[in-house]
């Protein structure tokens, strides 16, 4: 065939995983893969619609590739496409728009247009399901990007939170079987991969079957104690898991695993009872701290994130200093903060006491500062502390970096050789840009040899 295909991804490590599975199933099909900013016959764009930016960035997208090949066709997949396929449709260079079934059939579709005489008429195509109807799971994972590979272990979410559209874009609450999750995390262990993140869409709720209420015997403390066994993998790391979902017996296994490391990415999105509520989440700001406190017990170098909402209808200043002051007593490690942005048909989109644009984003930049401080807190807390470090694959400015275990970003001038190997090194000092600077050890009787 000969034909050359490159793809976009937005949003989260779901979607990159995803997006390679797609991506392998292409390169099956005979199509070369190459770089979306190369000339290309086919375009994907995997959508994201968590929030308004990212239906925005999609317009973009797609005259990025209509400049590299105004005649190369666009497919649009994923949330946004689930939600709204017309929308999609309507841009301009949109060729084939699939929902949340539809994605993981593209070639098919793609070799039924192509197999179409040359004198057919080209027209925009959608093919989307009902949401219900997305009730089976497609296992993936990515790979070949970097030096991490992102492993989907669960789709879907059974959670009604008032401002999410995720239950609308994928549908209800499933898993991969154990047996199909270690296959695939033997396979990305055998090609070399170093760390391997544990992905879904509510991953703490695994052990949901394979199709609508059908429920296998095994459990997310089960799924973690096995791939714990994996043979090859050096790194396991555990992506965002709900406060409600993370229980004693996995944050203790955690603690003394192989290879299950220190980081753990909590959900709060307010320290305010009263707007968890309005958010229709499942635990209070009490639970929160407990599982702070209690990561906090087992392994003090942890390193803890939070993703936070600013702006949410009802969140009058003094709810939202609640909040501030709430993570600003936490011991935590970063912030991921999101400005609240409306999404058409959930609960939150009809709520009174808006918030204006101007204080939303004004709270946004509060909470991220207080991220910059308490990563820097956490950072200095790390000073002289002996590490293990995966050094990943880009050469940024002359200069290569890396994550320890406990998610610590390092950074050393750029040496190929590094790339997607791990070192124990020592961390001495924060540079001025907020990295960490290091020093290579040889071995624990050899004295350390600085690089910087």
């Amino acid at each position: 065939m000969n034909k050359k295909v490159a793809f976009y991804t937005l949003g989260c490590k779901l979607n990159f995983s995803e997006t390679s599975t797609i991506a392998r199933g292409f390169t099956e099909e005979g199509f070369q893969r190459v770089a979306f900013s190369e000339a290309a016959d086919m375009y994907v764009i995997n959508t994201c619609s968590v929030t308004e930016n990212a239906d925005k960035r999609f317009k973009t997208i797609v005259k990025k590739a209509q400049k590299a090949n105004p005649d190369a066709f666009v497919a649009a997949i994923g949330c946004y496409a689930q939600l709204k396929p017309e929308e999609l449709a309507a841009v301009d260079g949109v060729d084939l728009v699939l929902g949340a079934t539809e994605k993981f059939k593209i070639t098919d579709y793609i070799n039924d247009i192509l197999n179409r005489p040359s004198t057919a008429l080209r027209m925009t195509e959608i093919h989307s399901c009902e949401i219900e109807d997305a009730d089976f799971y497609v296992g993936s994972y990515a790979i070949g990007d970097r030096t991490r590979a992102f492993l989907k272990v669960q789709d879907g979410c059974d959670y009604k939170c008032t401002y999410c559209t995720i239950p609308l874009a994928r549908g209800i609450s499933r898993s991969d079987t154990l047996d199909n999750v270690l296959r695939n995390a033997a396979e990305i262990s055998a090609q070399g991969i170093k760390e391997i993140v544990l992905t879904g869409v509510n991953i703490g709720d695994y052990g949901k079957g394979e199709f609508a209420n059908k429920k296998h015997e095994h459990t997310f403390f089960d799924l973690v104690k096995a791939l714990d066994e994996v043979e090859g993998i050096h790194r396991l790391r555990i992506s965002s898991i709900e406060p409600n979902l993370l229980k004693n017996e996995t944050i203790d296994f955690v603690a003394q695993s192989k290879t299950f490391v220190p980081h753990f990415h909590i959900p709060l999105q307010s320290g305010s009872d009263q707007m968890l509520k309005r958010m229709r989440r499942r635990y209070m700001s009490n639970l929160y701290e407990d599982r702070v406190r209690r990561i906090r017990e087992a392994m003090p170098h942890a390193c803890i994130g939070v993703d936070v909402i600013v702006g949410f209808p009802g969140e009058t200043d003094e709810l939202f200093l609640e909040t501030y002051h709430y993570l600003n007593e936490l011991d935590i490690s970063y912030l991921h903060v999101f400005t609240y942005s409306e999404r058409e048909n959930t609960p939150a989109a009809e709520m009174d006491g808006v918030v204006s644009n101007n204080v939303r984003k004004k709270r946004s930049k509060m909470l991220r500062g207080l991220s910059a401080k308490k990563r820097r807190v956490f950072y200095e807390g790390q000073l002289g502390a002996v590490r293990r470090v995966l050094f990943e694959g880009e050469n940024k400015s002359g200069y290569i970096h890396g994550f320890t275990e406990n998610y610590v970003k390092v950074k050393a001038p750029w040496d190929p050789t590094l790339v997607n190997t791990l070192h124990t090194v020592k961390l001495t000092e924060i540079a001025d840009d907020g990295m960490v600077r290091f020093e290579f050890i040889a071995s624990e009787a050899t004295q350390a040899v600085s690089i910087f």
